[in-house]
């Protein structure tokens, strides 16, 4: 259990995800943890877990340990300008999930000695299972674990350099909303063949599940995978080539690159 106090400023989703992570996966205690909303009022996540929730950002960072910035990227600075005058009365640790806004802009607003990380997890660390991907760019050592340590307790992760943090935004984050659109087009091609929708989604979603504990626990190439299930004029090896002649490849490759020029500004 860590025994650092934690405070998450932005209520929004993402905020929201982290505090229930914390708590359900029993990494700390609700008392550890404060969530800062613009509304004091808590969300009904919040409430069942007890969490304490406040409106003043300065009252909820002063006595913090670990500050997790969760706020809009149009929000971030403001709020840096904020809390300003409490970061550097004790040791600290800031760690940043706000997308686009990186260390270098923040460190103009806090300064070069505060301990600061960039992380990139998505929604799934609600439940304890999401891909956060982490970038340092100050901090000791036992800084490091104590970041490492908050987000093992809510799924896998990574160490990566702050540069391709938009790409682990693209891969991991909005990869969450393309596992669900293949999801939801894997359902509907259920109800065609015969299935209701209920029925189609809980085996599309096992279905999902079980191919990527395959991977995870094998740590083979997805294509030794799926050579175990393609017999010679099989069902499955003509169902993969019609969705390749369609371009199921091709698709999720260019979605993932346009997204990806989107994060970067660049023009598609």
């Amino acid at each position: 259990m860590l025994k650092q106090k934690i405070t998450i400023v932005g209520g929004g989703n993402i905020g929201i995800s982290i505090a229930e992570g914390l708590i359900k996966s029993k990494a700390i205690k609700a008392s550890q943890l404060i969530v800062t909303k613009r509304s004091s009022k808590a969300s009904k996540e919040l409430s069942q877990l007890k969490i304490q929730v406040t409106n003043n950002n300065i009252e909820g960072v002063k006595n913090a340990d670990i500050i997790v910035l969760a706020v809009q990227p149009k929000q971030l600075i403001p709020v840096l300008d904020e809390i300003k005058p409490v970061l550097s009365d004790k040791k600290r640790i800031v760690v940043s999930v706000v997308s686009g806004v990186s260390t270098n802009e923040i460190q103009k607003v806090i300064g070069q000695n505060i301990a600061l990380f960039r992380a990139m997890p998505n929604t799934a660390i609600s439940i304890q299972d999401s891909m956060t991907c982490i970038a340092k760019k100050v901090g000791t050592k036992a800084d490091e674990k104590v970041v490492f340590d908050l987000f093992d307790n809510l799924g896998e992760v990574a160490a990566i350099e702050e540069e391709l943090m938009a790409s682990a935004t693209v891969l991991a984050a909005c990869g969450i909303a393309f596992a669900m659109r293949f999801m939801r087009a894997a359902s509907q091609g259920g109800i065609e063949i015969g299935f209701d929708a209920e029925i189609a989604q809980q085996i599309a979603a096992q279905t999902l599940r079980g191919a990527t504990s395959l991977l995870l626990s094998s740590g083979k190439h997805p294509e030794s995978e799926i050579d175990k299930v393609t017999t010679p004029q099989g069902c499955t090896i003509a169902g993969l080539n019609e969705m390749e002649h369609q371009g199921f490849s091709s698709a999720l490759i260019k979605g993932l690159i346009t997204s990806h020029k989107k994060i970067n500004g660049i023009a598609g």
